[in-house]
This record gives structure tokens, sequence and C-alpha cells, in this order.
């Protein structure tokens, strides 16, 4: 009985391999071989980051260079922004003092080089020396060290 179904998995996946005429670099890499038994083709499931924003279309114009920027803190997990929007700490949000709500924008660490892009939802911070606020989330992935509370950074805003 498992011999059957393992064939038949192997067939489907065949199936689904040959009825494309190429596959992706990300396709090529969900299908790999068992590496306990040369048999069966295991199929893995892949960590695709869904909160992103993906930005196709639009170029990033600099707004403000080394400016420094923080994260919000967890007790404002689940509360309402000022745009209406519940906020949450595992998505790519921010919240700066005069841009629009909905403004996509690049947050990039000057220290490292790594950047991410954020939705403007709420307003703030209200602390005179900080910029921008970003979700937890989107801080941690830019962010040199676990560690860290703020950092300098570049804010480039997608122009239409």
């Amino acid at each position: 009985m498992k011999k059957s179904i393992t064939l038949f998995f192997l067939l489907a996946i065949i199936g689904l391999v040959s009825s494309q005429s190429t596959i992706s670099e990300k396709q090529k890499s969900i299908i790999q071989k068992d590496t306990l038994k040369k048999s069966k083709v295991a199929v893995e499931q892949q960590d695709d980051k869904l909160d992103s924003l993906v930005i196709s279309l639009g170029k990033f114009k600099i707004y403000k260079k080394a400016v420094h920027a923080s994260y919000y803190a967890d007790k404002f997990n689940g509360k309402r922004t000022t745009s209406g929007k519940k906020f949450d700490n595992n998505k790519y949000t921010a919240a700066h003092k005069k841009l629009p709500f909905g403004t996509k924008v690049k947050i990039t660490n000057e220290a490292n080089g790594k950047s991410v892009i954020v939705e403007i939802t709420d307003r703030g911070p209200f602390v005179r020396s900080r910029e921008i606020d970003l979700s937890k989330r989107a801080f941690k992935d830019i962010a040199s060290r676990n560690d860290d509370g703020g950092m300098i950074v570049t804010i480039a805003v997608l122009g239409n």
C-alpha cells in the first residue's frame, strides 16, 4: 500500500514537472530527494514571507538620510492605529509624523545596508529625536544585532 501511494505521488510530481517547460529556481528547491530512502521524493514546504510588501512598479526617492528609527513596544500590539487599522508587531508597518497613511517606504539600515519595505499606518513617534517607528518584525529584519533598540536609517518613499 505504501509503495503504491509513494509511486502515485512520484508520478504526480513527475507529471507536474514535465508539464511545465521551464522550472524556476524556487520550484527546484521545493522538490528534493529524500536522504533516507532513495526511492522516495519528499516535498518541502517553503517558508515564504507572506506579510512582506512586494512592490513591482515604481522607484524609491530618498526622503531623509541619517535619521533615528526605533520600534513599537509590545504593549501596542492589537490596538488601533491612527489610520484605524489594528496594529500587529508581526506585520511590515510603521509610524511617521507627516507621511500620508498607506505610503510605502523603504527603510535602509545605514550600518549594514539591509532594507525593508513598510507601509505607514500610524502617527508618531512622539519623541523629538526619532523620525520613524517600525513594527518589531520590520526592525529586527534590518537590525545589526538582536539587542538593538534604535538605529540610524535612510528613508526612501515610493514614487509613481
